[in-house]
């Protein structure tokens, strides 16, 4: 089963539980997802949206929610910041396990090894073979300094 099927049964799940808050942040994974098949359609691309894309889009939805719940504590308003925080677990239901530290560090030098990068010239060249390999299993905002430090 692909994601898209996952999602559209986990939607039918929650409407047939009544679950509104869980539907609702299903209901945004759709649009997101739709949103971006329709870019693609417009940019002359495939109109199918694989899972990968899919991964890449709940990634950068989990990232904006995280931001917007570290915003909201900051101003005191726990209740928005519960809000996003229970968004980002019906969410993160739709991606693979996250990388730990150590497997992230392996994973960075396997990469490294395998593109044979020796200078932070080929920092691009790692960071596609990691993402390439690990979309929506690591935090790649958190592996570019890593892979700097190795390279640099």
């Amino acid at each position: 089963m692909d994601m898209r099927d996952r999602m559209s049964a986990a939607l039918k799940d929650a409407m047939r539980a009544k679950e509104a808050d869980r539907l609702s942040t299903l209901r945004l994974i759709n649009a997101a997802i739709k949103d971006r098949e329709i870019a693609a359609r417009s940019e002359g691309e495939a109109p199918a949206v694989g899972d990968d894309v899919v991964l890449g889009i709940l990634g950068k939805m989990v990232k904006q929610r995280q931001e917007s719940a570290r915003a909201y504590e900051e101003g005191g308003r726990l209740e928005l910041a519960e809000k996003e925080l229970a968004e980002i677990k019906v969410i993160e239901e739709f991606l693979p396990r996250q990388l730990d530290e150590n497997e992230t560090a392996a994973a960075v030098e396997a990469a490294i090894a395998e593109v044979e990068a020796t200078s932070i010239r080929d920092m691009g060249k790692v960071m596609a073979a990691l993402k390439a390999r690990y979309t929506g299993q690591m935090d790649f905002g958190a592996v570019g300094p890593m892979v700097k430090a190795k390279l640099g």
